[in-house]
């Protein structure tokens, strides 16, 4: 299950359970949504509560890091896993925004929050 939330400069997504291709596609029509955002929004991706994912949703979210890598200014992504992490430092290659991994979503949304860092 995916929860997505939104203000003009930030979206927070959140995974909850098993991260499906419907799922990574919702969050895809909610970020393509024309006017959504004013310029590019800071991206607060919190899979904490993940189980897994499928594999179809993966290689979904690889074509559309590499179509989309410029669409966000900063991607924080709040993980527990090391291997989620890995996974994000991978995700760089394909993406021009500032992206971090924490381990307390708090300091996530500190780090986005705050401009010019």
């Amino acid at each position: 299950m995916i929860t997505i939330d939104h203000t003009q400069r930030l979206m927070t997504v959140a995974i909850l359970g098993e991260f499906t291709l419907d799922d990574f596609r919702e969050f895809e029509e909610y970020v393509l949504e024309e006017g959504r955002f004013d310029g590019q929004p800071d991206l607060l991706f919190d899979v904490t509560e993940m189980a897994g994912f499928t594999v179809d949703m993966a290689w979904e979210e690889i074509k559309f890091s590499r179509t989309h890598g410029g669409d966000f200014r900063r991607i924080a992504v709040v993980t527990d896993s090391q291997w989620v992490a890995w996974s994000a430092w991978l995700e760089q290659l394909f993406v021009s925004a500032d992206l971090r991994v924490f381990a307390d979503a708090g300091e996530a949304r500190t780090w986005l929050t705050t401009e010019g860092v």
